[in-house]
């Protein structure tokens, strides 16, 4: 199937993002308006926070710049994220980036004058409250790293060039990176990114599935270098940013911003690797058995237990599905889901161009935006109940909270999104009773699910933790070091059961998250909140329901541990994640004996 280009995609299938500017017009306007009040606010408080009552008026009166720039921002990302082919988009973009970096160098003395005051005054801003006092207190915690206000102004103005490495990725992978067909026998197939990673990567057909992969890899192989210096350009300037401010590791500074302790980041990528392990190498035989495969490679370890009981699932389809999933969560969510089908949240389709994978924007003062291309597979169904997982989160929080409050760590904003396919998966389980039905259910969570969180993304953060390693000790990556990287990673977790073939070294090409600081390794711990707060509403209803939702409108007002501790759940020890490897390894065991027994 040759991929459209965006402009022949029909409307159905994309999202709508006049939602947020209908006309340039009113971006233009916009634009000026953010750039008249960065002007504003420097004239009315330069010089003048000084006391409690100035610094509550300044910053209640730059929610209206942060909600326009968030919008802005918003805005330019996703036109730009749909087709990168696209030069308009790019150039607006482009223009939208520059602004907000100056205007946000203009204000920056905001942040250095309020870090200047007696924490008595701050405090009585805070007392004054506002929606700014869990800023303030933000502002406060970060004290001890906050640069001179000459210094914070100039490192607020290059923020785009901080963020050329993952722009220089994308355009690599997604301008640049043109894939041609490869051939299996006298069959020609087409293939794309998102054709590889949504469709050949499950194919049931070996033959297929490995000619697609040996392809897919001799062409992002031949990016590999400079794909390399961008990573390269990445970690190094996170290197140079955590110097500046005075922290001992790049791990440090990461984990700070996400409110995380290095204990409890170490802890859980080592106990998921020695305990985990273990139950995959079997779930990979298992394949390995049910596929007649003479050997299990690295290119089949995305294959479903049973290929002809994978059901195809239109979208309109889709939408019974996640309705009655995730009506656990009451009438009002279920609402929103009706709403984003009805209302074009959702951009669909397949295009060149296109980022691949998933995800979801919620700009505050608007609704969400979720990208995903859809193929008619259950998997989909899942993909877009995760997504619609984010988007019921901020619409929560963005609701309840000001625009200060709504910046949800990355160690806790996978939980969410989790959830909603856990919810989906054991709502199926409910409806049918067939053995076969049951196991495609279990082996949706194992394969889906739990792989793409507690395997792919696992295995990605402990490859970058080795990463960090290398930098914070005053080394550099090039494309050889990663791969040889990687390769060790995959060996180390799949041992024996799984032949790393060529090709999988190249992995770490594949992942956008890096260019995200230490994000990788946030899915395991969202999917182990979600996984303990599941079996909290399957076992306590109603109750379990409202503490989670008071969660999702909590915001940023609390610390990971904290929204966890709120849904019943202890994240800063070890049984939560044994717990959840436990829920893992039962599952495939039941898959095991179904098998059997089928």
């Amino acid at each position: 199937m040759e991929l459209f280009m965006r402009k022949d995609v029909p409307e159905e299938m994309t999202w709508d993002l006049s939602a947020i500017y209908d006309t340039e017009t009113a971006l233009e306007a916009d634009k000026k308006r953010v750039d008249e009040l960065g002007r504003l606010l420097e004239e009315k408080y330069k010089g003048k926070l000084t006391d409690a009552q100035a610094i509550s008026a300044c910053l209640t009166e730059t929610q209206e710049l942060y909600e326009k720039a968030g919008l802005l921002a918003n805005y330019a990302e996703l036109a730009v994220s749909v087709d990168y082919y696209d030069a308009h988009n790019q150039a607006l973009s482009e223009s939208i980036n520059t602004l907000i970096a100056e205007v946000l160098s203009r204000i920056s003395f905001i942040e250095s004058e309020i870090l200047m005051q007696d924490e008595s005054t701050i405090g009585e801003a805070i007392a004054l409250g506002k929606g700014n006092a869990c800023y303030l207190r933000g502002l406060l915690h970060k004290k001890p790293h906050q640069l001179a206000p000459e210094t914070e102004r100039v490192l607020a103005a290059l923020q785009p060039l901080f963020g050329a490495p993952y722009q220089t990725y994308n355009m690599a992978k997604l301008a640049d990176m043109r894939f041609d067909p490869f051939r299996v026998g006298d069959e020609e197939f087409p293939l794309g990114y998102s054709l590889f990673e949504d469709a050949y990567e499950y194919d049931p057909r070996t033959e297929v599935r490995r000619a697609a992969f040996r392809a897919f890899s001799d062409k992002i192989r031949q990016y590999e270098n400079v794909t390399a210096a961008a990573y390269q350009s990445q970690v190094q300037s996170e290197k140079i940013m955590a110097k500046l401010r005075g922290f001992d590791s790049v791990f440090d500074s990461l984990l700070f911003e996400q409110e995380v302790s290095r204990e409890m980041y170490d802890r859980q990528l080592d106990l998921i690797m020695e305990r985990l392990a273990p139950h995959m190498r079997r779930y990979a035989k298992l394949l390995q058995k049910v596929y007649g495969l003479e050997r299990m490679t690295s290119a089949d370890l995305k294959l479903s237990i049973d290929p002809d009981y994978v059901p195809s699932v239109t979208i309109e389809e889709s939408k019974e599905y996640i309705e009655k999933g995730l009506a656990i969560l009451g009438e009002d969510y279920v609402e929103m889901i009706r709403t984003a089908y009805r209302e074009r949240w959702v951009d669909f389709a397949q295009n060149q161009g296109k980022s691949t994978g998933g995800f979801c924007a919620s700009p505050y003062g608007s609704h969400s935006f979720i990208l995903l291309s859809w193929h008619n597979q259950m998997a989909d169904v899942f993909t877009l109940a995760h997504e619609l997982g984010h988007a019921g989160h901020f619409k929560a929080c963005n609701g309840a909270q000001s625009v200060y409050d709504v910046d949800v760590s990355t160690y806790f904003v996978e939980a969410p999104s989790t959830m909603n396919e856990l919810l989906m998966a054991h709502y199926l389980l409910k409806t049918n009773p067939d053995k076969r039905f049951r196991r495609w259910v279990l082996d949706c969570m194992v394969g889906k699910t739990y792989y793409h969180n507690f395997v792919t993304h696992f295995l990605e953060a402990v490859y970058q933790r080795e990463v960090y390693r290398l930098i914070d000790a005053g080394g550099s990556v090039q494309a050889e070091t990663l791969n040889r990287i990687m390769r060790e990673t995959l060996q180390k977790f799949w041992g024996d059961a799984v032949e790393i073939c060529e090709g999988a070294e190249l992995t770490w090409m594949r992942q956008p998250h890096y260019y995200m600081g230490l994000y990788s390794y946030t899915y395991s711990a969202g999917l182990t909140v979600a996984t303990q707060v599941c079996r909290r509403i399957e076992e306590e209803g109603q109750p379990a329901v409202d503490d989670w939702k008071r969660v999702l409108a909590a915001g940023s007002t609390k610390s990971p541990a904290e929204l966890a501790k709120m849904a019943g759940v202890d994240i800063t020890t070890s049984q939560p994640f044994i717990d959840t490897i436990d829920t893992i390894g039962a599952m495939i065991g039941e898959i095991c004996q179904l098998t059997e027994e089928i």
